[in-house]
């Protein structure tokens, strides 16, 4: 049965999805509030470029963000919006990864348990063909079929809408944070221009 295949399919990308998230576990680094408090303070003494990214290369954060923090401290050469429009950008960048990321399980979370009635149903047709000619055995591998396949398409949603709700919590506590840090350098630049026009 056609519905069966596809539900199996999804029932192994699924699994495989699984062992990503666990993988990905093991190699997070989450950033607590402690460390980003003192990612600020270092950032401002002295503002320079330099010595922001110098701090950026030895904190903890996962490497695309070091790299969108670094970029954004090199950008001197642009003004104050622009620079506020790049540091958007990147953001809204990491954003739409991360929602790239999530649908596939997202959409196994909604459509799982409609594969799952729909393999359930098809094999009800002939189980009940069965159970009026009297045919019990032909009735109970059917009913096998169905329960299978609802089982499948059910198990396949749960555990893609975990991955999925996981992930999310994840980025966003990733996204976040780089807004908060992009923020940071982008103002310690400004003071520093301002500064260096005072003097």
């Amino acid at each position: 049965m056609p519905v069966l295949v596809i539900l199996l399919a999804v029932l192994v990308y699924v699994v495989i999805e699984a062992g990503g998230i666990i993988s990905e576990y093991s190699m997070r680094k989450k950033t607590e509030f402690i460390e980003v408090e003192n990612f600020i303070n270092n950032i401002s003494d002295p503002g320079t470029p330099e010595n922001i990214e110098n701090v950026v290369n030895a904190s903890v954060l996962p490497k695309e963000q070091k790299e969108i923090l670094i970029k954004l401290a090199g950008s001197t050469g642009i003004g104050d919006k622009s620079r506020e429009v790049m540091a958007r950008k990147m953001i809204e960048e990491e954003e739409l990864k991360a929602i790239k990321r999530t649908e596939k399980t997202d959409i196994i979370a909604k459509i799982g348990p409609a594969l799952g009635l729909i393999a359930t149903l098809i094999p009800m047709g002939p189980g009940l063909a069965a159970l009026g000619a009297g045919d019990i055995n032909t009735l109970s591998q059917n009913l096998i079929i169905a329960f299978d396949a609802a089982i499948l398409g059910l198990t396949s949603a749960a555990i893609a809408y975990t991955i999925s709700k996981v992930r999310k919590r994840w980025y966003e506590d990733q996204i976040s944070t780089l807004e908060a840090l992009a923020e940071s350098i982008l103002e310690v630049l400004e003071n520093a221009k301002e500064t260096k026009k005072a003097n």
